[in-house]
């Protein structure tokens, strides 16, 4: 079954840079992920939050990159930034329909 994948961060002053999230994508590169559907990035003004929204084939791919790979690569983020802060929203849910165009 199909997953979402939400991050949340907040605009925190008004700071719209992407730096963090533009190292992080860096490093993980443009190569084909195992089961990722489509992933998104973008501010919401409304909200006041920078969001990451995912759609993955399954829980377990979804599971296996952030353990693999993002997880690895956020802890040596943090580590070495003390200005880097982890997403004041993180969820994930099962998707009941997905149409790819």
């Amino acid at each position: 079954m199909a997953v979402a994948f939400i991050q949340e961060f907040t605009i925190v002053d008004g700071d719209t840079s992407t730096t963090n999230y533009d190292a992080i994508a860096a490093k993980i590169g443009d190569q084909p992920i195992q089961g990722l559907i489509a992933h998104s990035a973008g501010f919401d003004h409304d909200a006041g939050v920078f969001r990451i929204f995912d759609i993955w084939e399954s829980a377990d791919d979804l599971k296996r990159f952030t353990e693999e790979t993002l997880g690895p690569l956020l802890e040596e983020m943090m580590a070495n930034d003390p200005n880097a802060t982890p997403p004041q929203r993180e969820t994930t849910y099962e998707l009941h329909d997905v149409i790819q165009g």
